[in-house]
């Protein structure tokens, strides 16, 4: 009895020329130099992306990778170089590719790859677009956030020669609409800047809390500056360690300049690398190097700014950069401190919290009137509210509140304090005080994404519904790749119901289960969008999915009621209610 064929699991590229027969009508020799061009940037970027190109078919590509998301990064640089060379040629001369993406099990032999797991990417590629992508349910579930993409299913596929139906995604790798049906906006502006995470290259890994903490110091820099907005700290970090090209980022972020560096420590020594980058044309517009004492960090943030200014918007006043100046701590350490406690609070789980708290309180032991650090310790008492559900609420809303007046007590500039001062009121149920502190914090920061939707959010529960659509969709402008969209886009999904938008809600909240399909909670809003507009069967469903991903979850919260008046309640749940899903 013969021995089987080794197996192994590998991520699966397999991109097609759509509409080669055509163009080699029309022009062969022109099509044939074309495409050599072409296969040969692919197999480059194949390799980049720690592939292999098994072999070529005429006008296919069959690749392996030994890590998914080495696969769908390849994919999405694969289209966006090709788009790029393909935007000055007419479209009956453009050469477009398929590509499909599969995670399976392969036969390798003789230096080529055979199986299910190669047919089904080459039929996920029959289904896409030209110019398109996409993937299977295996590679979309093992991505999860990886990557800053947006997917849309398209529900189960019978292919050619595979026995059973293919779930298949999608992936919208080009700028993501900003609402499902609807036409996208435009850019945020052309003069938008985005910092990407500073890269740590060091010796130390620990002294990664260091160059992501001046990262987020240089967009706060940037943020108070009212000229041109910067995007938000939870996009442009959704990019670290992703090798990505500049272009394909500002074209995501909506950004006209992209800044990008590295920072390494020594003792007491700081070596900051920084370049700002055109995000349209990809020329570096300026580079420099900086070697500092430690101390002199702060004065280091500046002339980054300064630089950019300078650049971005040459007519502004000196006067103006005074403003964007914040207080800053007498001890070093104790900024230290407080960077390392910003880290863990981005980590989001009640151990981080706790540890961040600790952290936060030891600047404080330094400086005790070191204002953004009170504001770190406030957001870790509140962030626990999140995270630890009722229990310790009401200690939690008073630890919370009672550091976040001493925030603005010590520092009355900071958009930080503001907002976490504002987040403590509207826990305390006083959203009138919430939402007069949230609009203070914009107008300290015009272009803060999370106070854009914190506003919004509490402007439609203050029944200010279209006030508060106007600043959520704004957020997701400023804020396009945050990994909290699902939350947000739920937030509109609410407003557009209350407001009687149904067909608004329920593409908002389609676009929330796309990126989160395994959120309990997304799937009851997705029920209620669903039974507004008599789509029974559908909302049914949705609530099976929410019981089954948390069993108990909807008796848990079949109370919650998100308006505080009993007659946009009713609105809100009377589709569930007309059709006898919930008592």
């Amino acid at each position: 009895m013969e021995e089987p064929l080794p197996r192994k699991l590998a991520a699966i590229l397999y991109a097609d020329v759509a509409g080669y027969s055509r163009l080699t009508g029309e022009d062969e020799d022109a099509t044939h130099r074309r495409l050599s061009d072409y296969l040969d940037i692919i197999s480059t970027i194949v390799e980049r992306h720690r592939g292999r190109v098994m072999h070529y078919a005429g006008d296919a590509v069959l690749a392996m990778f030994g890590a998914v998301v080495d696969a769908l990064s390849g994919a999405v640089a694969i289209q966006s170089e090709l788009h790029e060379r393909n935007e000055t040629l007419t479209d009956e001369r453009k050469i477009q590719f398929r590509i499909g993406v599969n995670l399976g099990d392969v036969i390798e032999d003789r230096g080529d790859i055979y199986g299910d797991g190669v047919n089904v990417a080459a039929r996920l590629e029959s289904l896409g677009e030209p110019g398109g992508i996409c993937i299977s349910s295996v590679v979309h579930d093992a991505i999860g956030t990886k990557l800053p993409l947006d997917y849309e299913f398209m529900g189960e596929q019978n292919v050619k020669n595979i026995l059973q139906p293919v779930r298949a995604y999608r992936v919208n790798w080009t700028e993501p609409e900003t609402r499902s049906g609807r036409p996208p906006k435009a850019p945020v502006t052309v003069r938008a800047v985005a910092v990407l995470p500073f890269a740590n290259i060091g010796d130390d890994p620990e002294q990664e809390y260091f160059s992501d903490g001046l990262t987020e110091d240089i967009i706060t820099a940037l943020s108070y500056w009212r000229a041109f907005p910067v995007i938000a700290r939870n996009s442009t970090f959704t990019y670290k360690g992703v090798s990505v090209r500049v272009q394909q980022v500002a074209e995501e972020l909506g950004a006209r300049y992209v800044l990008e560096g590295s920072v390494r420590t020594a003792g007491m020594r700081i070596r900051v690398t920084a370049q700002l980058i055109d995000g349209v044309t990809g020329h570096h517009v300026w580079a420099e190097k900086y070697d500092r004492a430690l101390e002199d960090v702060f004065d280091l943030q500046d002339e980054i700014t300064q630089k950019i200014v300078a650049t971005v918007q040459p007519a502004l006043e000196k006067a103006e950069f005074d403003k964007s100046a914040t207080v800053r701590p007498e001890n070093l350490r104790a900024w230290d401190y407080f960077l390392r406690g910003m880290a863990l609070l981005h980590k989001q789980s009640i151990e981080d919290n706790s540890n961040a708290r600790d952290l936060f309180q030891k600047a404080l032991d330094l400086e005790p009137e070191y204002g953004e650090a009170w504001a770190g310790l406030g957001w870790g008492y509140l962030r626990d509210i999140y995270l630890r559900g009722r229990d310790a609420r009401q200690s939690l809303i008073d630890k919370g509140f009672e550091a976040g007046k001493k925030a603005v007590e010590f520092d009355d500039s900071s958009a930080f304090a503001r907002f976490v001062l504002a987040t403590a009121y509207v826990w305390a149920e006083n959203l009138k005080l919430g939402i007069a502190q949230i609009e203070k914090c914009l107008e300290l920061n015009p272009y803060s994404a999370l106070a854009h939707m914190a506003l919004g959010n509490r402007l439609d529960l203050a029944g200010r519904t279209d006030e508060g659509i106007e600043k959520m969709e704004r957020s997701l402008e400023l804020n396009p790749r945050d990994p909290s969209l699902p939350q947000y886009m739920a937030y509109l999904a609410r407003a557009y119901t209350s407001k009687g938008d149904y067909e608004a809600a329920v593409a908002w909240i389609d676009r929330a289960v796309n990126l989160r399909p395994d959120d309990a909670n997304l799937q009851h809003r997705l029920a209620i969008c669903l039974a507004n507009l008599d789509r029974v069967d559908e909302a049914r469903e949705a609530l099976d999915r929410c019981d089954s991903l948390r069993p108990g979850w909807l008796h848990e919260n079949s109370s919650w009621q998100p308006y505080a008046d009993k007659e946009r309640n009713d609105k809100f749940f009377a589709g569930l209610r007309k059709h006898a899903l919930i008592d």
